[in-house]
């Protein structure tokens, strides 16, 4: 079997069709910036809260190309090991004793054959730098997802991957990408990630979606959802993004409350079911106890008093 023949896009239009294609609704700069990491071979890093659909621009590529994704989920203590490559210790001892038994005495050669590839454990971005399988249309989208959950040492490594996109393994030397893959870095900014991870990437802020797009993306996620319970999901969430909350909800979470309000068999809001389902919605205490009762109420008479003006 051969790999099917997928073409990046070749415009902002194009690109903006193919998000759309994968039922991503996606601004303007948005695809402009998807449209030129892919054309000029530059890794993308997406910033912004969570819940904005950061991550998802990787699944949608790695869909819509017909490239594998290949995800790794960053952590604190994130180390080489577990994100690159390490060393698989118990064959490696294995092929220590056998040599023993066989008598083989050259310490030398020994070492040069336990440290070679194939005793090489391949972690998410060694196998994105070795590329994908024979039914994928090219290089992997290799997903770096939530940088800042890990620490600076780390940020440090990368700088070689996404520079020339290749690692070096000290004991074989260095491996390059035949084909580089398609990088998506994401960060929530619950710390700042360093300007030489960004100066290697095209950067774009994902910001919360505005009523508009917000109620195209529910129309497409949450079919089930009636246009009037649709429209004041929306506007209620808007209105929540405009108070100093500990969090605030972002699309996932408009999405989660839209598929919840729909299982309740609900047509449109109303105080009660407001109150007994907003956490769905946020997902702090604080919050739900901030919004929960007459805060509730007013925020609901707001909404419905804009609507009525449309």
């Amino acid at each position: 079997m051969t790999k099917q023949n997928f073409v990046p896009p070749s415009s902002i239009e194009e690109t903006l069709k193919l998000l759309a294609s994968a039922d991503y609704v996606g601004e303007r700069s948005l695809a402009t910036a998807v449209f030129l990491a892919l054309r000029m071979g530059r890794p993308l890093f997406l910033e912004g809260e969570a819940g904005v659909g950061k991550t998802e621009i990787a699944k949608v590529l790695a869909k819509t190309l017909g490239r594998k994704l290949v995800r790794l989920q960053c952590y604190e203590g994130l180390d080489i090991a577990s994100a690159v490559y390490e060393w698989n210790y118990a064959r490696q001892m294995i092929e220590i004793r056998l040599a023993e038994v066989e008598g083989v005495k050259s310490r030398e050669g020994l070492g040069q054959d336990i440290f070679s590839e194939k005793f090489l454990i391949r972690r998410p971005i060694l196998q994105a730098l070795e590329g994908g399988g024979p039914m994928d249309a090219g290089a992997p989208v290799l997903l770096i997802d939530e940088l800042d959950r890990t620490d600076e040492p780390f940020e440090a490594y990368l700088l070689e991957v996404l520079s020339d996109f290749q690692v070096t393994i000290p004991e074989i030397g260095t491996l390059k990408a035949k084909e580089p893959p398609i990088v998506i870095i994401t960060s929530n900014r619950t710390r700042e990630i360093h300007d030489a991870i960004k100066r290697r990437c095209f950067y774009h802020w994902v910001d919360y979606p505005s009523a508009v797009r917000e109620l195209e993306i529910l129309r497409i996620k949450a079919p089930g959802a009636s246009e009037r319970l649709s429209s004041e999901v929306v506007a209620f969430v808007q209105q929540l993004r405009k108070l100093d909350l500990f969090k605030l909800p972002g699309v996932a979470e408009t999405i989660d409350w839209s598929q919840a309000l729909v299982a309740l068999d609900k047509m449109s809001l109303d105080a009660q079911t407001v109150n007994d389902t907003l956490g769905t919605l946020l997902k702090y205490q604080d919050d739900i106890a901030r919004i929960q009762g007459t805060e509730a109420e007013r925020l609901l008479a707001e909404v419905r008093a804009e609507l009525a003006t449309k």
